[in-house]
């Protein structure tokens, strides 16, 4: 039996990455996928180098759109299946076999892995996976999944494609919201858990955040009427519903980090506007 590996052509877009670059790409590299192609957003560190040193195929982009460069890369690929993976997703060696098997299992045209933080010795990773838990890590269908690590069956590509016009930031929300209006296409949770490097600093997460939250203002004025399930997203659910659950499941580390992210998203948001006006 064909390796069904052998179908997949990974994606990895990338700017500013040489911490945590070199190891993403071992870990893709395990997989014996058929296609690497590493989308650099014009670094101006050495992420570029680093890629240029492993089997795979570089394209150099100077868009300056996360969105943009995602198309870029599914452009350029000639698989079956599209997988999606960010610089800070460590996979092991059978995480893409597993998700594809996922995949096939759920009768899914998109899925996307649970997560969890590759570093959970603080009590910001331990926080972070608690909401993973709450928020995210149940497998089956879903109205909205992220962009990342996920597979993708590439036919989906052929009538839909990320619009970089105006949401540079929030790639998944507005991908999956147009996904969803076509009516047709399954997409959700797998079970399988890709581990997420993220650089335990409240300042790493809150700039995460305040882009997340610009991502939700592109989205707002991409689609005005969609103003109140945003807000609904982060007051309604962040501050009160998450929180409400973190604490039925004795998951108490979730709470502090369910209120900052959407107060951090919320500040985004407001900026957004703030500074697109002037």
């Amino acid at each position: 039996m064909k390796n069904q590996n052998e179908e997949i052509s990974v994606v990895l877009c990338a700017k500013n990455e040489e911490i945590r670059i070199a190891e993403s790409i071992k870990g893709i590299l395990k997989n014996n996928v058929s296609q690497l192609i590493i989308v650099d957003g014009n670094s101006t560190d050495k992420t570029y180098n680093i890629a240029s040193k492993f089997d795979c195929k570089i394209i150099k982009s100077f868009s300056n759109s996360l969105t943009k460069d995602r198309q870029i890369g599914i452009d350029a690929c000639n698989s079956k299946y599209v997988a999606m993976i960010d610089a800070d997703h460590y996979l092991e060696s059978n995480s893409i076999r597993n998700l594809l098997e996922d995949l096939i299992k759920f009768n899914f045209d998109i899925i996307q892995s649970k997560l969890e933080p590759y570093d959970q010795s603080t009590l910001l990773g331990k926080a972070e996976k608690q909401l993973y838990d709450i928020t995210h890590n149940n497998s089956g269908p879903k109205k909205m999944i992220g962009t990342a690590p996920a597979i993708y069956n590439k036919k989906i590509f052929e009538e839909i494609k990320f619009d970089e016009k105006i949401t540079a930031k929030m790639d998944d929300t507005d991908f999956i919201y147009r996904l969803s209006k076509l009516g047709k296409y399954k997409y959700g949770v797998g079970n399988t858990i890709i581990k997420q490097y993220h650089i335990n600093s409240f300042f790493d997460y809150y700039r995460k955040y305040i882009w997340y939250g610009r991502g939700d203002g592109e989205f707002i004025r991409k689609y005005p009427y969609k103003i109140f399930s945003i807000l609904n997203n982060l007051i309604i659910n962040y501050l009160i519903a998450y929180p409400l659950k973190s604490l039925v499941r004795f998951k108490f580390l979730a709470i502090p980090f369910s209120f900052f992210q959407g107060i951090t998203r919320l500040f985004g948001l407001i900026k957004y506007f703030v500074l697109t006006q002037k």
